[in-house]
């Protein structure tokens, strides 16, 4: 449901906040008011083709133009002279399009639109630090960077807009790198067992076979890793899942700074998906062996 309400609502966006975003670039020069209008089609029209085609790169652009959106609108309702209902249209409509981009069907949806045959993928929970603080700078940070130059150069304002510019650029592809590496972090299903692909933790995707796998655990989001397993949630505590190997893996590769990755011969790697029930559902269909909820005390 949260799919399709979310095509809904993306693609009546220029109904139902359009004229409060006509509203405010209403009072600029022409040159700038025309290539606002277009940097705001282009945008909605990314969005629009990432609820059609699902893939990761349209996850990032959601997770990037949603609260963007959102937080134009507000802006628009506090500054401009549009209507009291084309205002508080624009920042319901938004509002809950970032709100349908951030739940985790869309993003089961997204990452399995590159599935390869017989895969079923599990994005990872972002960090809580990433949200709390650059997760939710990043989208006005990325627009910011992407339009104010441009708008700047189109106002007339050449050597202010060429410096923002030749600034704003490179700090919003950086951005939109960074929120990529959140739309690659997933637990795989494959035929032949589980694959972790965590860019942030591991610098490589690796492949536990199921004959490896000598359990895996629903664990409550509160407990303490043991010391000798490799704990890849970041800081997430919902959906946490012991993968226990029958012995330790000589293939993982651990990041454990910037340039810097150790190899690490763990037994037992905690993560944290998104519908993690759904995961050892599935798991266990594909008979790989799954603890019981009453082993572990996890309802």
């Amino acid at each position: 449901m949260p799919i399709w309400l979310l095509r809904i609502v993306w693609a009546t966006l220029p109904l139902t906040a359009g004229a409060a975003a006509a509203t405010g670039v209403a009072s600029w020069s022409p040159p700038p008011q025309i290539l606002a209008a277009a940097l705001l089609w282009a945008t909605w029209a990314a969005g629009l083709l990432a609820t059609l085609v699902w893939r990761p790169v349209g996850l990032t652009a959601l997770r990037l133009a949603a609260p963007a959106f959102f937080l134009l609108a507000v802006v628009v309702a506090v500054t401009s002279d549009a209507s009291a209902a084309a205002r508080a249209a624009a920042i319901a409509a938004t509002g809950i399009g970032f709100g349908l981009a951030s739940r985790a069907p869309v993003a089961r949806a997204a990452v399995n639109g590159a599935a390869y045959g017989d895969e079923d993928r599990y994005p990872l929970r972002a960090p809580p630090a990433l949200l709390l603080g650059p997760l939710t700078a990043a989208p006005p940070l990325t627009a910011a960077g992407i339009a104010t130059g441009p708008l700047l150069l189109a106002d007339g304002r050449i050597v202010a807009g060429a410096f923002v510019t030749a600034a704003g650029g490179p700090l919003a592809w950086l951005l939109i790198r960074a929120v990529h590496s959140l739309s690659r972090r997933f637990v795989v299903l494959v035929p032949a067992g589980l694959v972790v692909a965590d860019p942030l933790t591991l610098s490589d995707p690796v492949l536990f076979v199921r004959e490896r796998i000598a359990v895996l655990e629903a664990v409550p989001g509160r407990a303490t890793a043991p010391a000798d397993a490799l704990d890849l949630r970041l800081g997430a505590l919902t959906g946490t899942t012991a993968i226990r190997l029958d012995r330790a893996t000589e293939t993982l590769t651990v990041r454990r700074a910037v340039g810097r990755a150790e190899a690490s011969g763990a037994t037992e790697l905690w993560v944290a998906p998104v519908a993690r029930d759904e995961l050892l559902a599935r798991a266990a269909s594909r008979r790989i062996r799954v603890a019981p909820p009453s082993a572990f005390g996890v309802t």
